[in-house]
């Protein structure tokens, strides 16, 4: 139920996202999902590809500095008060989400959102007791 998230630390100038995008094409590997946070000195971005292994070792390979990191792909009904009802899940169940992002494609009718939680595990039994659908690592690559 865990997808691998692979963080790049940026520095915050022209270009270093390009950088990224150009490794990450030359090795075949397709960005499913992402998100850049940033401050006035360089930025975080976190990306889902659909090959996190051999973007790990392209990315670092580079010469970048990386991370991964265990999320969930939580599938989100796709109308007003969608995500509400899953945050109030988490909400009601101790868990804090960390942060999170929009998907770039719908899992059938469903939006697809990306949660880091404190408790990953505790989030995972939380979602599967109030029957909400997590996505496993092999559909969220191949979306």
């Amino acid at each position: 139920m865990l997808v691998k998230q692979i963080s790049v630390f940026l520095e915050n100038r022209s270009g270093r996202l390009h950088e990224v995008s150009e490794v990450l094409k030359e090795a075949g590997i397709n960005i499913r999902a992402l998100s850049l946070a940033d401050t006035s000195d360089f930025g975080i971005l976190r990306l889902i590809v659909d090959k996190p292994d051999k973007a790990q070792q392209v990315l670092k390979s580079s010469g970048l500095t990386i991370s991964q990191t265990d999320v969930l792909a939580v599938e989100v009904e796709d109308k007003p008060g969608g995500l509400a009802q899953i945050l109030g899940i988490c909400d009601s169940g101790g868990i804090n989400v960390e942060y999170m992002y929009a998907f770039v494609e719908k899992s059938g009718q469903n939006a697809v959102v990306i949660f880091r939680a404190e408790n990953p595990q505790g989030a995972i039994a939380l979602f599967q007791k109030n029957g909400i659908h997590l996505l496993s690592e092999e559909q969220v690559y191949s979306l």
